[in-house]
C-alpha cells in the first residue's frame, strides 16, 4: 500500500509539473493576481472576470520572469479573456476525451510568490451544452468538487495525465468551480484573434413563454426596444412567437439558441401569432451591445 501512494503521489506530482509549464500568473487586478494558461504560442487565455483593466497587464511567466501582456478580447459569456504575449509559450495538450463523473482532476495555478500551486479533488458532474447565467455557452457542463483559490481561476484544470481539461473559473456558478471546457476555449480563441470579440445576435426583445389554448407554447412579446431589429422589422406588443428560422421556441433560451446558429446580419423568418391569425415576419439578426 505505501509503494501504491508513493507510485500515485509521484504520478500526481508529474501532473502537476507538465501543466505548470504552460500556466502563468496574470496580473490585471488590485491585490490578487489570477492564473492563465498558454493555450496557443503567444496566446494566454484566463477567467474574464479577473480582468480589472484593459492596459498595464503584466504575466509572471513559468520562469518566474515578467513579461508584459497585451489584451486581445474578452467573452463575457464564457467567462475567457484573450491575452497576447511576445514570449513563445508552451500550449497544454488537451484531453483526449470529456471527463467523466468521478475521475481525479487537478486545478493548477500561478503565483509570482509561491510559484505553481494545485489543489486536487474530482469532477463531479458533466452534462451537454449548458447556458451560463452571463448568456454564453459551454460545449459542456464541467462541475468540479475542489477548491480554487483567489488566484486559481483561468488556472488549468487536468486531468492525472497532466492533459488539459479546460480552465477553471468560480464565476459562472454559485453550486461550485466549473471548468470552462477545451472545446470552447477553442471556439473562442478562434474568434476573438479574428474579430477581436464575441458577437451574440439579439432581437431586441422582451419575451415571456406562454400556453396557448391549442397546448402549443410560445414567447409573448411584452416589450421592444426600440430601433431594435424586431421592431424594425414589425414585431409587436402582444405578438406571439412560435418559432425562428424553423425552430420552435418556448422558452427564452431556446432563442439564444436559435440565433447562434445565424450570423449577425443574416435574415431570419419569425413564426408569429398575431391576434390568433398566423404570419411570418423576416429579421435581420442585430448584434447584442456589448456591457459597459
Amino acid at each position: 500500500m505505501t509503494n501504491e501512494l508513493a507510485a500515485l503521489s509521484n504520478e500526481l506530482a508529474a501532473a502537476v509539473e507538465r501543466a505548470a509549464r504552460a500556466v502563468v500568473a496574470v496580473h490585471a487586478r488590485p491585490r490578487f493576481s489570477s492564473s492563465g494558461v498558454f493555450w496557443r504560442p503567444g496566446v494566454i487565455v484566463t477567467a474574464e472576470h479577473t480582468i480589472r483593466r484593459e492596459e498595464e497587464i503584466t504575466v509572471t511567466l513559468p520562469d518566474g520572469a515578467g513579461a508584459p501582456a497585451t489584451l486581445a478580447g474578452s467573452d463575457p459569456g464564457t467567462d475567457i479573456a484573450v491575452l497576447k504575449v511576445e514570449a513563445a509559450g508552451e500550449a497544454v495538450a488537451r484531453a483526449a476525451a470529456v471527463p467523466v463523473p468521478g475521475q481525479l482532476a487537478l486545478s493548477i495555478g500561478r503565483s509570482e510568490d509561491s510559484g505553481a500551486n494545485a489543489t486536487m479533488g474530482i469532477v463531479s458532474a458533466v452534462s451537454g451544452a449548458w447556458r451560463t447565467w452571463r448568456g454564453g455557452r459551454l460545449d459542456h457542463y464541467i462541475r468540479l468538487d475542489l477548491t480554487l483559490y483567489p488566484g486559481s481561476s483561468g488556472g488549468a484544470v487536468v486531468n492525472t495525465a497532466g492533459e488539459a481539461i479546460g480552465i477553471a473559473t468560480s464565476a459562472l456558478s454559485r453550486i461550485a468551480g466549473l471548468a470552462i471546457p477545451g472545446a470552447t476555449i477553442d471556439r473562442v480563441v478562434d474568434e476573438i484573434l479574428a474579430r477581436g470579440r464575441v458577437s451574440r445576435g439579439y432581437l431586441g426583445l422582451g419575451l415571456q413563454p406562454v400556453e396557448l389554448p391549442d397546448h402549443h407554447k410560445g414567447l409573448i412579446v411584452l416589450s421592444l426596444e426600440a430601433e431594435g431589429p424586431a421592431a424594425k422589422a414589425g414585431v409587436l406588443i402582444g405578438d406571439i412567437v412560435m418559432s425562428l428560422a424553423g425552430a420552435a421556441v418556448q422558452d427564452t433560451g431556446d432563442v439564444q439558441t436559435a440565433l447562434e446558429a445565424h450570423p449577425v446580419g443574416e435574415r431570419i423568418e419569425a413564426a408569429l401569432q398575431r391576434g390568433g391569425v398566423a404570419r411570418t415576419i423576416a429579421i435581420t439578426v442585430g448584434e447584442r451591445p456589448r456591457r459597459s
